[in-house]
């Protein structure tokens, strides 16, 4: 298995949000192999304790771990305090957490419509902004979120999921603006379907991307210089691009 081991540059200490997430899972291998130090925030304390000592092994100078919600924006502030007591030298933050409810549930609950819309979109937009004020303030660092390719464009079959996932790139666009003066980059991460187990239940799941590879692409963007939105696997840059030039007469007659 081919892997990507080059040093580090400027990222030592990294923030992940959402670390038991499928992508996230991977990333955290490649930056254990770097020697990143490493801050985990997921729900489940077992499986905090299983990833702190699978990446210790795995190379990561340091590991710690905190249980929370990251749905309830009510827990974001113990979050954030804990990390500025026991990581207070963070330099990159990665939002990797989100949720995908079927299209159709959306459309005939209120409340898994307003689910989706809080966990990919306002308890996101709450918890960067916390950690964007203090890197900011120290004028260094990268901020990083894994929005979706969905978010480029409503369709029919996702647009619930797409639309926070949009909103959040757009909320990432204007943080950008505002955190440039600081030198301080924001990159929006727009990944194409990607094997992980939120959709493994999908039509056609094998095909998608190598959770390996789009991770690898991640962990170079949050290391070096990278565009301020990065698509992968790259070619749904071109994808997307296409679609957002279908007219809108023809696109709402299409069934995706």
């Amino acid at each position: 298995m081919k892997t990507d081991t080059a040093p580090a540059t400027n990222m030592k200490q990294v923030v992940i949000l959402g670390a038991t997430s499928g992508m996230a899972l991977e990333i955290q291998r490649q930056l254990a192999r770097r020697g990143c130090e490493l801050f985990l925030v997921a729900r489940s304390a077992q499986r905090l304790a299983e990833l702190q000592a699978d990446l210790t092994l795995r190379g990561a100078r340091k590991v710690l771990t905190y249980s929370a919600n990251l749905a309830a924006v009510q827990q974001h502030a113990a979050v954030f305090d804990f990390a500025q007591r026991s990581f207070p030298k963070f330099d990159t933050v990665l939002l990797a957490y989100g949720s995908m409810h079927e299209q159709k549930d959306s459309e005939s609950s209120i409340d898994v419509l307003l689910e989706e819309l809080q966990v990919n979109f306002v308890s996101a937009t709450a918890i960067l902004t916390l950690f964007a004020a203090d890197l900011e303030r120290r004028h260094t660092g990268c901020l990083a979120a894994i929005t979706s390719v969905a978010g480029d464009r409503g369709r029919r079959s996702n647009y619930v999921y797409g639309s926070a996932k949009g909103a959040l790139s757009l909320f990432l666009q204007g943080l950008r603006s505002r955190l440039h003066p600081a030198g301080v980059r924001v990159i929006t991460i727009k990944p194409g379907p990607v094997q992980t187990p939120m959709t493994d239940h999908m039509a056609n799941s094998a095909r998608f991307a190598d959770p390996e590879r789009v991770a690898r692409d991640i962990v170079r963007a949050l290391e070096r210089r990278s565009p301020d939105v990065l698509y992968t696997p790259k070619v749904w840059r071109y994808v997307m691009t296409a679609v957002e030039h279908i007219p809108e007469t023809i696109f709402k007659r299409l069934s995706f």
